[in-house]
């Protein structure tokens, strides 16, 4: 089985290889713990974000960068092709480890996650196990982790401190709102999971989401970057489902338009739901569009569209 850890660390040791270039800033922590920094103390950018998200995906992925346009303006977007999409996304890439230790919080994703089995019945249902030896995680978070903070992370994977690699990067950073933006495809698979469909059937993966700007604090950028998938990101899956009316029902319900607080900047609703996340409807947290092939008896099958007026209003356009 591929383990998620032994590909992610090699992506790191890629990425210190190439600090100075990344504009990262490599620490090392008196534990052992070697710590990227990408974007708190360090300038970062955009090829940090995209090494950021190969580490995410286990490097089971093709990233890249491309254009996308709405309307008259051009935005950076990052475009991830994926053969390995429930392995890439959801056993390693999903932001489901909320990482808090004192006054330390930084949303954890990556392949650590796979030796912490975080959450436990996720990997369950896709029937995943990583025995590495070393574990690779990345933070969402705009302060640098202690030894206290990679002590916790490093015993819930079950590794020594000085085998544990960490990667931090804030939301409101280049690199971090990059490695947000290749999240468009796994985004999906987890829409689709969250509605009870087997994810295992879902064989090959695509998509585009456009990276938002640096617009304002960790808050307002984690708005428009939600925005930028929630309203622009347009994805495709291979899957192979014999029940093609229970397939059409599925796509019909997995963009982001079923949700009803749909039409309006997330960070307007974030605000108005006093910045609760489970105060907000799970169903907004999914692509604006979505395609979907079944391989075997060659239907296609699409649903959801792109919001440019939405998007532009999120990122406050502006022509001199």
């Amino acid at each position: 089985m591929l383990s998620v850890n032994e590909y992610g660390v090699e992506v790191f040791e890629e990425m210190m290889d190439l600090a100075e270039e990344l504009n990262v800033e490599v620490v090392e922590l008196d534990g052992g713990t070697t710590v990227i920094d990408a974007g708190v103390n360090a300038k970062g950018g955009f090829e940090a974000g995209l090494f950021i998200a190969r580490i995410c995906m286990a490097d089971l992925a093709e990233i890249r960068f491309a254009s996308y346009n709405i309307d008259d303006i051009s935005l950076p977007a990052v475009e991830v092709t994926t053969d390995h999409p429930v392995i890439a996304c959801m056993a390693s890439q999903y932001a489901g480890w909320r990482v808090k230790v004192g006054k330390f919080f930084g949303m954890g994703s990556g392949p650590a996650r796979a030796l912490s089995r975080n959450p436990p019945e996720l990997y369950e249902k896709i029937g995943y196990i990583d025995d590495a030896e070393e574990a690779v995680l990345v933070l969402e978070t705009s302060s640098i982790p202690d030894d206290a903070v990679a002590s916790k992370i490093a015993e819930a994977c079950m590794v020594e401190p000085d085998s544990l690699y960490l990667v931090v990067a804030p939301t409101a950073s280049v690199a971090g709102l990059v490695q947000i933006a290749a999240r468009g495809v796994e985004t999906g698979v987890h829409k689709f999971e969250s509605l009870g469909f087997d994810i295992n059937t879902i064989k090959h993966g695509h998509g585009i989401v456009p990276i938002s700007p640096v617009v304002g604090d960790d808050v307002k950028c984690m708005g428009t970057s939600n925005d930028c998938i929630i309203y622009g990101g347009r994805m495709y899956y291979a899957v192979e489902y014999e029940n093609i009316d229970e397939l059409k029902e599925y796509v019909r319900k997995v963009p982001s338009i079923n949700s009803r607080d749909y039409g309006r900047p997330f960070y307007i609703t974030f605000k108005e739901a006093g910045f609760d996340f489970f105060k907000v409807d799970a169903a907004m947290f999914a692509p604006a569009e979505v395609t979907v092939n079944e391989l075997r008896s060659g239907k296609v099958l699409k649903s959801g569209s792109v919001n440019k007026e939405v998007l532009l209003q999120s990122i406050g356009a502006e022509t001199p």
